[in-house]
């Protein structure tokens, strides 16, 4: 499986709602693709308090890569990014991506 990991630097007039609802089409996206096997979204309540800012992130878990590359392929998906990166600080350089290949079971 890969877990495609999104965190997000919001701009600061960006409120916890309007980042609710920037992630919304999250599930809608999850249930029409192949290959999605969960997903979940919000914002850190790490007691690390060390995000620098990245305080709001999502992850998607792909079967395979063939099922990442169709989600990052999907139209639906290219106009969420595009609205991530319209409220995120400094545009792309407020996201981070990290896709991480994993067996899902414990290390």
């Amino acid at each position: 499986m890969i877990r495609h990991i999104v965190l997000v630097r919001f701009r600061p007039d960006v409120t916890d709602a309007q980042a609710a609802d920037l992630f919304a089409p999250i599930p809608r996206l999850a249930a029409r693709l192949p290959g999605v096997a969960g997903f979940a979204a919000g914002r850190s309540e790490s007691p690390e308090q060390i995000e620098r800012g990245y305080l709001h992130g999502f992850t998607i878990d792909f079967a395979d890569w063939d099922a990442l590359a169709t989600y990052q392929a999907d139209a639906e998906h290219r106009a969420f990014g595009a609205g991530l990166v319209a409220h995120a600080a400094g545009g792309i350089d407020g996201i981070l991506v990290f896709d991480l290949p994993f067996t899902g079971a414990p290390c």
